[in-house]
């Protein structure tokens, strides 16, 4: 019993001592424009930590792009090439595919990772999708800032 008292009141001691600030987050913009369509989840962990009179900062965040054409699969089936990009105000990401049969999706899926530096949460994302001989740019925003 007395060991379980013990290991308790280190416990809480160790507990109290921490100076670790962790904090988790996930925000989803969105937008669109004549013919597409994009969500952007953008999630991750955010710590501080105070240790001898200085605060250290890391941020670890993942993201997926998810581009969606707003017609039908029939009016895309002639697409040969893709492109789409986004800009952020921390980095930037795009992706491209080529087509030597007709798409079989509507939907198109980008996603990573990165450490550094965090997107802001009421910030407004550029998005310009090419396809073919075909350009369209827009913005995305988080609804929910």
């Amino acid at each position: 019993m007395k060991k379980i008292v013990v290991l308790m009141v280190v416990m809480v001691l160790l507990i109290g001592c921490s100076n670790e600030e962790v904090t988790n987050y996930e925000y989803t913009f969105t937008g669109e424009g004549t013919y597409w369509q994009t969500e952007y989840v953008y999630e991750g962990t955010e710590t501080r930590e105070k240790e001898d009179g200085r605060t250290t900062y890391s941020n670890e965040d993942s993201d997926e792009m998810r581009l969606t054409y707003k017609g039908s699969l029939d009016e895309i089936e002639s697409i040969k090439k893709l492109e789409f990009s986004y800009v952020t105000s921390v980095g930037s990401g795009g992706g491209v595919r080529e087509f030597d049969a007709p798409p079989n999706d509507l939907t198109f899926t980008l996603s990573g990772g990165s450490t550094g530096a965090k997107v802001k949460e009421d910030e407004i994302i550029q998005v310009v999708v090419t396809w073919d001989d075909f350009e369209e740019s827009f913005e995305l925003t988080n609804e929910k800032k």
